[in-house]
């Protein structure tokens, strides 16, 4: 994966395109790769999954740093909220969303909302560009308000880093491209947006349909901000699986189509996931928690998309 999304920005930076069809094709071979890294390098190694030596865990965990975004951010918004409160509004932060985007049934409704499952593509596609530009920034803000970056000058060191890491990735992923190529910088550039969108709609698409499902639940917490459930009955009820069968798919997103076995063994490793699933299945069964799965990724899409509608309604 690495690879996929170095040597064909490596080719780009030597100046060694001409054509223009070229460019755009190795920016989307290069935008898969970023989606694999993002899915099935730094995903493993920022759980502490992908080795038992944690410096590995932490160097391999850069490599997220390497495409724009920042792990230090990821692992508050994935390991500890979205992990810890999977599906609860507010609290989960892969449920918010600008308003014109609704991701539980719990969530303000707007009368665009009936539409979202029709224009909710092209956000999907541009996540990651908002993601490596504002977010991560505004994340950061956030987090400090929630005491996250108590140390001192811990949030100013942050700041510092991820503003250093993201002028690096655009210095060698559109900057030095622009420089080499015989093109114009608007050309380059789109070529650019092209493989973010490629990215940006394979990520968003894997881990939005394991969770906004119609069998998934969306539970609040009790009065006194407490979870009604186990934390592992609370992971099945609220996680999905898809095309179990899919080898290609397996590789391609670093397992994450066994959703369920993720959320349940988080720092166990994802090549494990496959031989993990019917331990996993026949213990939910035992205990009558609920064991969710769609037969292909299509079929997941499907239902994706009706749930967005069914929450566009009000």
């Amino acid at each position: 994966m690495l690879a996929l999304f170095f040597v064909p920005l490596m080719v780009l930076a030597l100046g060694m395109v001409t054509n223009v069809w070229m460019l755009f094709s190795l920016y989307i071979l290069s935008g898969l790769g970023m989606a694999g890294i993002g899915m099935g390098v730094m995903h493993d190694a920022i759980h502490g999954s992908y080795s038992k030596n944690k410096k590995v865990n932490t160097l391999l965990g850069y490599s997220f740093n390497l495409i724009g975004a920042n792990a230090t951010i990821w692992k508050i918004q994935h390991n500890v909220l979205h992990h810890t409160y999977t599906n609860i509004d507010h609290a989960d932060d892969d449920l918010n969303a600008p308003f014109f985007l609704r991701f539980s049934p719990h969530a303000k409704h707007y009368w665009a909302h009936q539409f979202q499952h029709i224009y909710i593509w092209f956000f999907y596609g541009i996540s990651t560009i908002s993601w490596i530009t504002t977010k991560d920034f505004v994340r950061l803000k956030r987090y400090k308000d929630m005491g996250f970056f108590d140390k001192k000058h811990e949030y100013e060191k942050t700041f510092i880093s991820m503003t250093a890491w993201k002028l690096f990735y655009y210095s060698y992923a559109l900057v030095l491209p622009i420089i080499m190529l015989p093109f114009s910088w608007s050309v380059i550039l789109l070529a650019f947006i092209s493989m973010h969108f490629v990215t940006g709609l394979l990520v968003s698409i894997v881990f939005q349909v394991a969770h906004i499902m119609p069998n998934n639940e969306f539970p609040l917490p009790d009065e006194q901000g407490m979870m009604n459930d186990s934390w592992y009955g609370h992971q099945f009820a609220t996680t999905t699986n898809f095309s179990p069968n899919s080898k290609f798919l397996f590789w391609l997103i670093g397992g994450l189509n066994y959703q369920v076995e993720h959320h349940v063994l988080p720092d166990v490793c994802h090549v494990h996931y496959k031989e993990l699933t019917k331990i996993v299945s026949e213990t939910a069964l035992e205990y009558g928690m609920p064991y969710h799965v769609k037969k292909s990724f299509v079929h997941a899409i499907w239902d994706h998309t009706k749930m967005l509608r069914m929450l566009g309604k009000k």
